[in-house]
């Protein structure tokens, strides 16, 4: 049996020096791991905020840093307002508002228009500055919105619009808010 396994071995080795497996190995014994400033796991999306991190290059700071802004806050636009149609339909379908089709067209209106508003107020959580060799600029930041700010605002919202506000429960909303919130922390 011990023969057996090692002519096997051998065979396998072989079959990948004649493949060019050889080089494949020599390449990867050089990799070298990076590390990203403002990324890994306390800068992901969690129950409690939505996060993005994102990177600006320019040869100009401030155009270093305003790049990597743009490119987190649309990063984390995305996974907002992903996270929040999720939770518009189902709670829209689960709900009184799933048999009213106008009531579910102003909710979902309704809440693109506070993720919009909240993706202003995004908070720096991280921000690293480099300087290449050249001279450019690289920009790392993290940003993120807690996510009981945007159930929040459209709570309010939905309080100042008179048909919504006769149908709409805040804790069932909540609820499938919080389970959507669940949901991407899991995917990080």
């Amino acid at each position: 049996m011990k023969n057996f396994c090692y002519v096997l071995g051998v065979a396998i080795v072989s079959m990948l020096m004649g493949c060019g497996g050889q080089k494949a190995l020599v390449q990867t014994q050089g990799d070298v791991e990076v590390v990203v400033p403002c990324s890994g796991p306390e800068y992901m999306t969690d129950k409690s905020y939505f996060r993005a991190s994102a990177m600006g290059f320019s040869n100009d700071m401030m155009m270093a840093k305003k790049k990597a802004l743009a490119e987190a806050r649309a990063e984390l636009a995305t996974s907002v307002n992903a996270a929040v149609k999720r939770v518009t339909d189902n709670y829209a379908s689960s709900y009184q508002l799933g048999e009213q089709e106008e009531a579910r067209s102003r909710f979902q209106d309704l809440a693109r228009v506070v993720v919009n508003e909240k993706l202003a107020g995004t908070r720096v959580i991280c921000e690293k500055t480099m300087k290449t060799p050249e001279g450019a600029y690289k920009v790392y930041t993290a940003v993120e919105l807690a996510g009981e700010e945007i159930a929040k605002s459209m709570q309010n919202r939905i309080q100042d619009d008179e048909k919504l506000r006769t149908d709409f429960e805040y804790e069932k909303f909540k609820k499938v808010f919080d389970e959507e919130m669940e949901k991407a922390a899991k995917e990080n």
